[in-house]
Formats: structure tokens, sequence, C-alpha cells
């Protein structure tokens, strides 16, 4: 049964990440999307440290005879209500109302967040518009996202998301694990894992100095390099604050990775098919994650923390040549303008 409520659960939120990624980027000028995507993924990750101390605190014990893991999944559960109110009041995306034919909704879509931006503005002008392009309209078909010229950018995105699961759930979701391996008590551990947790936040405000700074696909690449070579490092520590930093510095390098890829892959694709594309090259993620635990828990008996360490390192250098070599450029750049 946990398994269960937790398929139907991931369900929506994978169906969540999808839309999100699709949406956002949609609204957001070419300019300050990378920012637009670190800020949403700071406020995403700004829950983890919560969650963690609810595990720290709450897992040992069972508050009115309920077992602590329960309070926290009840908890997360009356999140995910309160995000479904807050949802009711968004626009609709501009790009798709026209896409589908419906051009007074996205002329009217356009005028309500064109005077949103004049109030966050003062009531200064608006900046003048670029000049238009002229966007053919195609087919809607799914059977796009595998042709030219797409074709090769979702085989390039689904082995990038195939390799991404492993380095960024590797390590985030088997923190206490690792830490165990290593000889830590199992409560000590929860308490490092929070600390850890800490600097999940941090990393995309961090992100937003840089993120419309540099081209997407090397904050991938470098994102990868950090991930692999502070994961090494993490391994061969034995001294507590050691493991902390390096464990942080981790995490930092995850969520670098996160908030850029998030954006690149959603930027790739026209927006007839965006949320389509994007759906599909994720779910290699999933795909990933389903396997990547066994093989992590594999390799974590055969060589403890080094050997998962080794395991993510490989990982992140086949992610890194994937994109290095094959990666579009996509800063400031319109998204009719990447799609063709």
């Amino acid at each position: 049964m946990v398994d269960l409520w937790r398929f139907i659960a991931a369900i929506g939120v994978g169906l969540e990440q999808v839309t999100i990624d699709t949406y956002l980027s949609e609204l957001v000028p070419p300019e300050g999307r990378g920012r637009a995507f670190a800020f949403y993924q700071f406020i995403e990750f700004a829950v983890v440290p919560f969650v963690a101390l609810l595990g720290w605190l709450l897992v040992p014990i069972s508050p009115l005879g309920l077992e602590g893991w329960r309070w926290v999944a009840l908890i997360a559960a009356v999140g995910a209500l309160a995000a479904w109110f807050m949802r009711l009041g968004l626009p609709e995306s501009p790009r798709w109302l026209a896409m589908v034919g419906r051009r007074d909704e996205a002329e009217a879509a356009m005028a309500k967040i064109e005077a949103m931006v004049r109030n966050d503005l003062g009531g200064a002008s608006l900046p003048p518009p670029k000049p238009a392009l002229n966007i053919v309209s195609r087919s809607l078909a799914f059977s796009e996202v595998l042709k030219p010229p797409y074709g090769q950018r979702t085989l390039l995105l689904s082995v990038f998301n195939l390799l991404q699961t492993i380095g960024f759930y590797g390590f985030a979701a088997w923190v206490p694990t690792l830490l165990i391996a290593k000889g830590i008590h199992i409560t000590t551990s929860l308490q490092y894992a929070f600390i850890i947790a800490l600097a999940n936040p941090v990393g995309p405000l961090l992100g937003m100095l840089i993120a419309d700074k540099m081209e997407r696909k090397w904050q991938l690449v470098w994102s990868g390099v950090g991930i692999g070579v502070f994961m090494l490092l993490f391994a061969l520590q034995q001294n507590s604050a050691a493991i902390i930093v390096f464990g942080v510095m981790v995490t930092l390098s995850s969520n670098w990775l996160s908030f850029a890829f998030h954006n690149y892959q959603a930027e790739l694709y026209p927006t007839r098919i965006r949320a389509r594309a994007v759906g599909f090259v994720y779910s290699w993620s999933r795909v990933s994650a389903a396997f990547a635990g066994l093989m992590i828990g594999f390799f974590l008996h055969q060589g403890g923390t080094l050997g998962v360490a080794i395991f993510i390192g490989i990982a992140m250098a086949l992610m890194i040549a994937v994109v290095g070599l094959f990666g579009p450029r996509t800063r400031n750049l319109r998204l009719e303008e990447i799609s063709h």
C-alpha cells in the first residue's frame, strides 16, 4: 500500500514538474529566464531543510501514537492542497493560447501580464517589443519530438536525464544511508543530513548571480564536475566537519545542475510540442531513478561510500561529455529562435 500511494503521488509530482518547466519558460523573457528558474527552485528547495528537520525530529518518535514518518507524509499532503489553491490565480500561457487559435484569450492574457509588469515598474513604459518571427504552424503529433530537427535534441536530453539522476538523487536521497555506512549512528546521521539539507535553498540563490551570464550547457558541465569531485572528497572524509562541508558542496552543485537543466530542456523545443517533449525526456530520469537506487545499493554494499562516489563520478563524466559536445546554445535567445 505504501508503494501504491507513493506511485500515485509520484504521477502528480512528475506532471507538476513538467508543467512548471513548460509554463515558466513561456512566460519569462530570455534575459531573465535563467534567474526565474533559479528563483523558482529556491522556493522549491526551501522546503527541503524543513522536511529534513521533520524527519530528524519526528521519525524516531510517535506523536499521539502515530509513527513519525506518517506525520511527515501528512504534513506534505497539506502543503499540496495549499499549492492547489494558489494555482487557481495563474494566467494561461499566451503562447499556448495563440498556438491553438484562441487569439482573443491570448491577447487578454498578455494584457493582464503587461498590466502586472507596469505595476512592478511603477508605471514606467514597457520595453519596445522585438521584431516578430515568422512561425510556421505544424502538426501537434508526438512523432515530431523524434524527427529532425528535434530528434537529436531529444536523444541528447534523454541520455542526459538518464545520467543526471544518478548524481542528483544518488546523493540527496542516500545521505543518511551513506553517513551510516561511514560508521555514523542513525540519529547523528539524520542530524548531519539536516545540516547538509540547509544548503538546498542557498544553491539556487547563488546561482541567480550567473544564471543568465553563462551558457546553460556549460552550467550543466561545471555543475556535473562539482558533483563528481565533491562526492569523491565526501567519500574520503572521516572528520565530521569535513563530511558536512563536502556534503554541502555536493548539494550546492546538485542545485545548480537542477535549475539549469529544468530551464535548458524546456528551451529546446517549440511551444506546440514543448510539454510533450519535456515530459518524454524527463521521464528517462524517472526510469533512471528506479534503477539507480538499486545500483547505488549494490555499490554501497561492494565498495562502501567510495564505491558509490566512483559510480556517481562515472555517470557525471558521461553526462559532461554528452552535453559539452552536443548541447546547443540558448542564452539570451527567444524560444522561437532556439526552436528554429
